[in-house]
């Protein structure tokens, strides 16, 4: 999820107008608003000491707000919180054990189709029934090998360009 999708959502979830968050990080209130879309359209990229503001005055961390970081332990955390508010992706405690699910109830069923077919392929990793090296191509590949759907290829430049041109 883009900053600027980040911002609108949060933004959302506090129920501030883009005028008003706007004046609270200091535009002037005549174009407030349309700074903001402009942040939350992607068309401007805050910089870091707005992105500080903004994270101030929606009472959030900026890493809530900055796209995160997988390479960091707080940037993986705030990655899984995105997933959670995007896809549904679920914590949970299940006997001393955490689990991680997606909720199709959330309506992102594409999402929990595609993690239902990891899973099989991830569980037959586990018991030695494939190599290392299969589960790396079925996972680097997706979704190239994935049995479980028939999902729908792009054509070719070259033949899009031949149908579209006879």
């Amino acid at each position: 999820m883009a900053i600027g999708e980040r911002i609108r959502f949060i933004r959302n979830l506090r129920g501030m107008t883009q005028k008003y968050l706007g004046t609270l990080v200091g535009f002037p209130e005549k174009t407030a608003d349309i700074r903001m879309a402009q942040y939350e359209a992607g068309t401007r990229t805050p910089k870091e000491d707005l992105t500080k503001a903004l994270a101030s005055a929606l009472e959030v961390s900026p890493l809530a707000l900055d796209i995160p970081d997988i390479d960091s332990y707080l940037g993986l955390m705030h990655t899984l919180f995105a997933l959670e508010d995007r896809y549904g992706l679920t914590i949970e405690d299940r006997d001393g054990e955490v689990v991680f699910r997606i909720d199709p109830r959330r309506g992102r069923e594409r999402i929990s189709e595609m993690v239902c077919a990891w899973a099989p392929v991830a569980e037959k990793y586990r018991t030695g029934e494939i190599t290392k090296e299969e589960y790396d191509k079925w996972r680097y590949n997706y979704p190239q090998y994935d049995s479980s759907r028939i999902w729908v290829k792009v054509p070719s430049q070259e033949l899009s360009d031949l149908i579209i041109n006879n």
